[in-house]
């Protein structure tokens, strides 16, 4: 970590990120509470994370975009005209205004399709090939310390001063992202020129992770978890119930996940150091399915040091993937990679929320439970079996 903060254009880029970030996670919370108060209804404010996630859909043609021009300036714009899209909230009054924040949610989530897969490439470029799994694990820890008090801060800033306070809060932070891009002294070489056709340029991301056995291997075993991690979003809200406690007791067990959270991202980088990104990866699987099964019990602190394990996988999950990813790909791919990944692991995350939903209605929660670690250890073994998970020489 020493060495990443001694990079000044990686300070200024991780200090850009944390920012728009903290924006981020406000953001999502107070316009789904926007919605339900204008409206009454829980679906209205379902639609917003619909409209937000909507836009991933697209991500191959965003990823297309990101590897035929430079990705600073692409984030150079970007960033204000994002900023610019959240003013239209300030003219949202009633219910006869929330289409406005359909609009702009819809909008907000193309925008961050592109930033992903552009600060994802940028990153490569601005610091050292052996730093790319520090600079993952730190923004990480950032990502997973801003859950814990972000979106608590941005439902008490809409509480106190309404859902437009939360839009300018959120664009004065995608405008301070952007001065930190102009502060970076790094000179982006030139995006390559192909020749190539519409349509082999749009799956090029796709056909390297098929040809880059690594690379595949490891995208076969997170969606394979994604399957079932999705199962978590509905026993958040079924624990407190079995435990006999309240269901605001969910938010101690979202806090609690947070802090084993913040743990594996400060831990991700010495694993991954030793073992490589693929077995960081498959451990974090392991650790996750031991997690879920200690959650089943009845017993709170077992329940709660299930929790624990729980967030800590998750980060060794997401460091170790995208670490690969960024060190497998060369520079012209790394867009079309980056959203090729994105597509291949949101679908069945989608499909494990709507399928965890259905199976803790007709079944027993601890069945849900014992399948969703039952798959994500069967994913962990198979990435740490795997040869070409050992350690990059």
């Amino acid at each position: 970590m020493r060495r990443l903060l001694a990079h000044r254009d990686a300070r200024l880029f991780l200090a850009g990120q944390s920012l728009s970030l903290l924006g981020d996670t406000a953001l999502w919370l107070a316009l789904g509470l926007w919605a339900k108060d204008l409206t009454g209804s829980s679906s209205a404010a379902g639609l917003v994370i619909l409209a937000i996630v909507a836009p991933q859909l697209a991500a191959p043609l965003g990823g297309l975009l990101v590897d035929r021009v430079r990705r600073r300036t692409l984030l150079l714009v970007i960033n204000p005209l994002t900023a610019l899209a959240l003013l239209p909230l300030l003219t949202v009054n009633d219910a006869g205004d929330v289409w406005v924040i359909y609009v702009v949610s819809f909008a907000y989530g193309a925008s961050f399709m592109l930033l992903s897969a552009g600060q994802s490439a940028l990153l490569t470029t601005l610091v050292p090939l052996e730093l790319l799994g520090t600079a993952n694990a730190a923004l990480q820890t950032v990502r997973e310390s801003l859950r814990l008090i972000a979106p608590l801060a941005g439902a008490g800033l809409y509480t106190v001063a309404g859902g437009g306070a939360v839009a300018i809060l959120d664009a004065s932070t995608f405008l301070l992202a952007t001065a930190m891009l102009l502060a970076l002294k790094i000179r982006e070489p030139k995006p390559v020129k192909h020749m190539e056709r519409l349509r082999t340029a749009f799956a090029a991301g796709a056909r390297h992770v098929k040809l880059t056995l690594p690379l595949r291997q490891m995208i076969v075993g997170c969606a394979a978890c994604m399957l079932v991690i999705g199962f978590a979003e509905t026993l958040r809200y079924e624990l407190p119930e079995a435990l006999g406690r309240d269901a605001s007791f969910a938010g101690v067990l979202m806090a609690v996940q947070g802090i084993g959270a913040i743990g594996g991202a400060l831990t991700a980088t010495r694993v991954m150091a030793r073992r490589g990104e693929g077995r960081l990866a498959g451990a974090g699987m392991t650790i996750l399915a031991i997690g879920a099964i200690a959650t089943a019990d009845q017993w709170l602190p077992i329940v709660l040091a299930g929790t624990v394990l729980y967030g800590i996988g998750l980060p060794w999950i997401v460091i170790g993937a995208f670490t690969l990813l960024q060190r497998a790909t060369p520079p012209h791919l790394q867009g079309r990679t980056f959203a090729a990944a994105e597509l291949a692991l949101a679908g069945p995350q989608t499909v494990s929320i709507a399928l965890g939903a259905v199976l803790i209605s007709a079944v027993d929660y601890r069945v849900a439970i014992a399948l969703q670690a039952f798959t994500a250890g069967l994913a962990g073994i198979y990435l740490l079996t795997r040869r070409e998970t050992s350690p990059a020489r």
